[in-house]
């Protein structure tokens, strides 16, 4: 069959393909890439198949004007896969094609993944969203907040909970979004860490990161605004002294294993290495966005830098996953928190994990039409983006440009991957929007 092309245009042969199949490497796929989910006529989960099918030449566009380095995209509907296509190269220099086992820099993806730990902890009665972090680090039991003078601070009215810590209201910020007058300390505070903003130069633990952060005045009274700070940070720091175990051995007890996400951590696991591609970032060159490599599959510091600056909940952390394995917990999320017979939390946990939390803030990362849940952002149905979304459905997306949602009212569970960060600045650049609009147009 004529590929769907990871090392240069087809579009022209992808149109002509029948739709529905499962596409990687330019051969079909005689499985899908989500273990347990399998594949289905897309009419017979409620799609138009050749709506469907005008994914992979829509996205094989951004890749042929150099906007991305790969794209990889995911639709299941009712626990059955209706659509997978890898289109692309692990990096554009070389060869090797990107397919259902490359592994991507999830960043700010794993902020689901933090809020079900902090549910899982709910249920067993070990913690509440409401508990305030001070309860556990007591670094923030006393809390002060900027004012316009950077020589006076303000007692915080109240602490910040665990609450404020999934919704990003808790007021800590980074030397880039806090004010002016501030921002000298808080470079200081984050240089003598070793936070190059990378990798782990430092050496510093997440506990030690986050209780450093403390001596740092808030930027706003918590839960008053809305600020994508550190907060998961704090989670992950809070998880690991409520559990006496390291982030990454929780959430590998508690979520991974349980799911079968065996290629999912904070690290690259030995053996997986070829699967990690490079990373880019847009750049102006000559006038124009071209993309420019910040990191090598090989020289990731997820590959080969010391275990202790990624494993945090989602704050310039994160893990690395398959599409396949992130799936798998989308999925569990939509299945009321089971999968296979794996139950990670409650029917109604979910429901609280996916509700907004968030009513009256603005969110500006999302604009109108959003609100934030504990770990996702919740649709609204308040204006916003055409995506066509249901009111309710949920998801995040990472730094490295990479998205999900969930659906409940439609079952649907969809991801779009790729390695570009802040994905957002390439002008034009809206695969991810585009992808959400044409799972929504295929529908019947």
């Amino acid at each position: 069959m004529t590929p769907c092309a990871s090392t240069g245009s087809a579009t022209e042969a992808v149109t002509a393909a029948p739709a529905g199949v499962l596409y990687s490497r330019g051969l079909e796929l005689k499985e899908t890439p989500v273990p347990g989910l399998p594949a289905a006529d897309p009419a017979e989960l409620g799609f138009d198949a050749d709506r469907l099918a005008r994914i992979g030449p829509a996205m094989q566009r951004y890749i042929d004007d150099g906007k991305v380095p790969n794209l990889l995209t995911l639709v299941a509907r009712h626990g059955k896969v209706a659509w997978f296509d890898a289109r692309g190269r692990l990096d554009v220099d070389e060869h090797t094609p990107a397919d259902e086992n490359t592994l991507f820099r999830m960043y700010s993806n794993t902020k689901p993944i933090a809020g079900t730990a902090i549910m899982v902890l709910f249920e067993e009665g070990k913690l509440t969203p409401d508990d305030s972090i001070g309860r556990y680090l007591p670094a923030y039991k006393k809390l002060r907040v900027q004012t316009a003078d950077p020589a006076v601070t303000e007692k915080a009215h109240r602490g910040i909970t665990i609450r404020d810590c999934l919704t990003n209201t808790t007021g800590l910020a980074t030397p880039a979004s806090a004010p002016l007058a501030w921002r000298q300390q808080y470079s200081d505070v984050f240089e003598t860490l070793g936070w190059t903003g990378r990798g782990d130069t430092g050496g510093a633990t997440v506990r030690q990161r986050v209780d450093a952060y403390a001596k740092l005045p808030l930027s706003h009274q918590p839960g008053t605004y809305f600020g994508y700070h550190m907060g998961y940070m704090a989670v992950g720091a809070v998880i690991e002294e409520v559990t006496g175990q390291s982030l990454e051995s929780f959430f590998r007890e508690r979520i991974f294993d349980p799911l079968k996400m065996d290629a999912t951590g904070f690290y690259v696991r030995d053996g997986q290495e070829a699967n990690l591609g490079s990373c880019y970032a847009p750049r102006e060159i000559d006038g124009e966005m071209r993309l420019n490599r910040v990191e090598t599959g090989p020289d990731s510091e997820k590959v080969k830098g010391p275990k202790n600056f990624f494993a945090a909940g989602g704050d310039r952390g994160g893990v690395v996953s398959t599409i396949g394995d992130y799936t798998r917990f989308g999925q569990m999320l939509l299945n009321g928190g089971e999968l296979d017979g794996a139950r990670i939390i409650g029917r109604k946990a979910v429901e609280y994990m996916t509700s907004n939390h968030t009513p009256g803030l603005d969110i500006p990362m999302t604009g109108p039409g959003f609100g934030w849940g504990l770990g996702v952002s919740v649709h609204t149905g308040d204006g916003g983006f055409p995506l066509l979304r249901s009111v309710g459905s949920y998801g995040w997306g990472g730094a490295a440009g990479t998205t999900y949602f969930g659906d409940p009212k439609e079952g649907i569970v969809a991801a779009c991957f790729t390695q570009l960060l802040m994905a957002g600045a390439m002008p034009y650049n809206d695969y991810q929007g585009e992808f959400q609009r044409l799972v929504y147009h295929a529908l019947n």
